[in-house]
């Protein structure tokens, strides 16, 4: 797997991010949700009242009209039906919606603006009809001359004679209502209800007003007139629903492609090491390196670890590599310019003077303008003439050949020794060799690994360990895990080992306690007897 797709792996979890994406999508779906649902449900609550309110203030004016047309008839109910028939037929005519006017007394119907002189009993035109009301209102399945038609009878009552009056039936219209809620999707029907008696835009016939459903969005009751207007429907429409889920669903995908796509460049590898060193995630931890002659504590070698808020620790070599692929290793070698120079106050009172403290460089900051000022930078920061120092570099990602001779003497000058790491691992080492001037060798860690083991790289190892004295150079060893690894290559000169058979990369902390307990190691103390 390439170096690049490792680190992405560490700092970036696509599964994760989807989930996350998903969650916010899911979050934005409900915050959407509940506040459309919520301003749309109070945007037709709103034009409900509205409606309600229209339609009563339309049949309370109705009504108001009715009994003002209605009350000079009243002095009409002691007259004889010839001397006001005419009269009374002309009110009925111009009057709206009136299927005829009665004059009504002592309980007896004895004038008509439809048939003119009558007698019949009141009763049974409307029977639900109280007559000691001023006004009473009531529903009747018909009228004598119009049984098939429902009607509203309406009584007015003479105050100055009893059961005496006007009973007024009126056609039941309920077009103009059915035209204004039709205007208004949550609108289902509507109906007129008298303490008995009902009429709906669902049903043509009068029914018992205990049979219309219960729960009505508005119920209207008219001051001064026992009539209500019952309405009927959802809040929401079925419409209003649809929209709004489909409007819900739409802004969830969108949320979660756009986080995803946020998340995936916010947690790009490259913004996550910047991220990184501004949050101080980055730590030195410290190897030591032991005089192969004398057993002590000949040097350390600094070694930056991350640890991630929410992956743990990014292995050195993912991080590292993708760093130098995106040109960030220079920040990210100044930042550890910076954490060792802080480390060293602790360390430089744990170590004696000339301490070597070796550090890893790419070689493309050492080709970068700045590496120079980096590099004095740091010298200046560090404790005064207590550490002596050893540029680590990677033999096989080596500086251009033109440059490398000019930059090796500029830090040879300062007295910064060289040493390069890996040895072996490349394709030109022994061009390097040849050409640069190094101070040491690092041996990688797998040659160490094959001693005691008949592999291709033990004959390697050999040849390289004769090189490095051939050529006079000090040799470091790393990785050395057991006394028979540090006893093989102590007997074949080598000068410097390194690994966990000695200690592990420590923390100044832990490193300063354990610098303080050091006892010699037990393979040295085994050469020194058979010596």
């Amino acid at each position: 797997m390439p170096l690049s797709k490792t680190f992405s792996k560490h700092v970036t979890h696509p599964r994760k991010n989807v989930f996350v994406s998903l969650g916010v999508g899911l979050l934005f779906f409900l915050l959407f949700l509940t506040i459309a649902t919520s301003v749309t449900w109070h945007k037709r609550d709103q034009r409900n009242d509205r409606l309600a309110n229209y339609t009563g203030q339309f049949v309370l004016q109705t009504f108001n009209e009715l009994s003002q047309t209605l009350s000079p008839l009243l002095a009409w109910t002691q007259s004889q039906c010839s001397a006001v028939s005419s009269d009374l037929t002309a009110r009925a005519a111009f009057t709206s919606n009136v299927r005829a006017m009665l004059l009504v007394r002592d309980g007896q119907a004895f004038c008509s603006s439809a048939t003119g002189a009558m007698d019949l009993n009141i009763h049974q035109i409307a029977a639900e009809v109280d007559w000691d009301k001023n006004i009473d209102i009531t529903l009747v399945p018909g009228t004598p001359m119009l049984p098939e038609k429902p009607a509203i009878v309406f009584w007015l009552k003479d105050p100055q004679h009893p059961r005496s009056g006007v009973l007024t039936t009126l056609n039941v219209n309920l077009t103009p209502w059915l035209l204004l809620t039709s205007r208004e999707p949550d609108i289902a029907g509507m109906a007129i209800a008298t303490s008995r008696y009902a009429l709906s835009t669902w049903n043509a016939r009068v029914v018992e007003s205990s049979a219309l459903p219960a729960s009505p969005l508005r119920t209207l009751t008219l001051p001064g007139y026992p009539i209500h207007i019952l309405l009927y429907g959802d809040t929401l429409a079925d419409r209003d629903v649809h929209m709004i889920l489909l409007a819900a669903v739409l802004l969830w995908v969108l949320a979660s492609l756009s986080t995803y796509l946020l998340l995936s460049l916010r947690a790009s590898p490259g913004k996550e090491i910047l991220l990184g060193i501004k949050r101080g995630e980055f730590h030195v931890d410290y190897q030591p390196v032991v005089n192969a002659r004398t057993g002590e504590t000949y040097g350390l070698e600094a070694l930056m670890r991350w640890t991630h808020p929410t992956e743990g620790r990014i292995p050195p070599d993912a991080f590292i590599n993708y760093a130098e692929g995106q040109n960030l290793i220079n920040p990210l070698t100044r930042h550890l310019f910076e954490l060792v120079a802080r480390d060293a106050q602790q360390l430089s009172k744990a170590l004696p003077k000339g301490t070597k403290l070796g550090v890893n460089l790419s070689p493309l900051h050492l080709n970068a303008p700045e590496f120079r000022t980096d590099v004095q930078n740091w010298i200046a920061a560090m404790p005064r003439d207590h550490f002596s120092y050893v540029f680590e570099i990677t033999e096989r990602t080596m500086v251009a050949e033109s440059n490398a001779e000019a930059i090796f003497d500029w830090i040879h000058d300062r007295g910064i020794k060289i040493a390069i790491d890996d040895f072996g691992t490349g394709h030109s080492a022994l061009i390097y060799l040849e050409k640069f001037k190094f101070d040491y060798l690092k041996i990688d860690r797998g040659f160490v690994q094959s001693i005691g083991r008949e592999t291709v790289t033990s004959p390697v190892l050999d040849t390289v360990l004769n090189l490095a004295r051939k050529l006079n150079l000090n040799t470091v060893a790393e990785g050395v895990e057991t006394a028979a690894q540090a006893n093989w290559l102590i007997d074949r000169g080598v000068t410097h080992l390194q690994g966990y058979f000695f200690s592990r990369p420590q923390s100044p902390d832990d490193l300063s306690a354990w610098l303080a307990l050091q006892q010699p190691w037990p393979a040295f103390v085994e050469l020194s007897k058979r010596g």
